[in-house]
Order: structure tokens, then C-alpha cells, then sequence
């Protein structure tokens, strides 16, 4: 197992087609999709090839998202980390988008908080990028405040899909 990044209770890795029923579980549940366009995966080949796609994003891009394992369990409980947005969102191309996404029994513990400072701290001491971004459905204020307890700013709403979505920033801060 290729451990990316290790936190208090969690183990970051890369997506490997043994995920596949974690990625299906989460992809699957229509309350994960409520601010993503409400478009659940229905099939395991469906999770099949998101792992299959995001692993050919490591090999193109140099990163994408990574697992999120339950380090006391050894669960799957989602994915997370950092995703190189190569087509035009919001006036930017070429960055570093944070995001997430947790199986349901695993919401409200703070896992996506802990995954989110993680995945930051990666894109400023080993990317070393300037500046990372986030973006989160409006109404999906979970995801939102996720995103501003890693230190990413709040800048403006601006339609994505065609439904609002809020834009978030951070800059790299110079070690002192």
C-alpha cells in the first residue's frame, strides 16, 4: 500500500481497482450525489472505471484524487485530495482543485476536515504550488465550511452546471 500522506486517524493513498466496492458504495448513494448533480453510479463497472479514470490522471497529471482509509478500521470511507483542473472553471485552468467525498456513515466526524488540511499541506510542502482552489454547490454548507476550516477563502458564487457554486482560494504562505 502506497501511503501518501498519514494523518491522526486516517491513511492516504492512491485509488487501486480493490476499491472498487467502496467507490461503488459511495458513488451509489443518491445523498452523496444530492450537490452533484444528483447523477448516482448504478453499476460496479461504473466505479470501476472512476478508479480507472482517476488513475490514469496520475499518470497524466502527476496527481488525483486518493483514497481515504479509517486508519482503526482499515475501511474505505471515501476519497480525497487534489485534482488538476486542466479545462477552463470559473475564469482558471491548470490549478489545483481540494475536494472530497465520504461514504454517509462516515459524515459529520471530521474526516473530511482532517483529509482537507492534509491534502492542502501536500499542494504547499511537496507540490510546492502558490495557490489552491475549491469549489462546493452553494446549499451544500457542510462542504463549504469543510473548506474554510483548511484556510481556503471564500472569494464569490458563480454558476457551475447551472447552479450556484462558491469559490474558494488559498495561497501558499512563504516559511517564516
Amino acid at each position: 500500500m502506497n501511503t501518501i500522506i498519514e494523518t491522526e486517524r486516517l491513511i492516504i493513498r492512491e485509488l487501486l481497482p480493490e476499491d472498487e466496492a467502496g467507490m461503488f458504495e459511495l458513488d451509489s448513494d443518491p445523498e452523496v450525489h444530492k450537490y452533484l448533480g444528483n447523477k448516482p453510479i448504478k453499476h460496479i463497472e461504473e466505479a470501476r472505471r472512476v478508479i480507472e479514470l482517476i488513475r490514469l490522471q496520475y499518470e497524466t497529471n502527476g496527481i488525483g484524487r486518493w483514497a481515504m482509509l479509517e486508519k482503526s478500521s482499515g475501511n474505505f470511507i471515501g476519497w480525497t485530495g487534489l485534482k488538476l483542473i486542466t479545462i477552463p472553471i470559473n475564469g482558471h485552468v491548470n490549478y489545483y482543485d481540494l475536494g472530497y467525498r465520504m461514504i454517509k456513515r462516515y459524515w459529520g466526524k471530521g474526516y473530511a476536515t482532517e483529509s482537507a488540511i492534509a491534502s492542502r499541506d501536500y499542494a504547499f510542502n511537496v507540490l510546492n504550488t502558490d495557490k489552491i482552489y475549491g469549489m462546493a454547490d452553494i446549499s451544500n454548507t457542510a462542504s463549504c465550511n469543510v473548506l474554510q476550516k483548511a484556510g481556503l477563502m471564500y472569494r464569490h458564487d458563480f454558476e457551475y452546471d447551472g447552479t450556484p457554486h462558491a469559490w474558494f482560494e488559498m495561497e501558499n504562505r512563504p516559511k517564516e
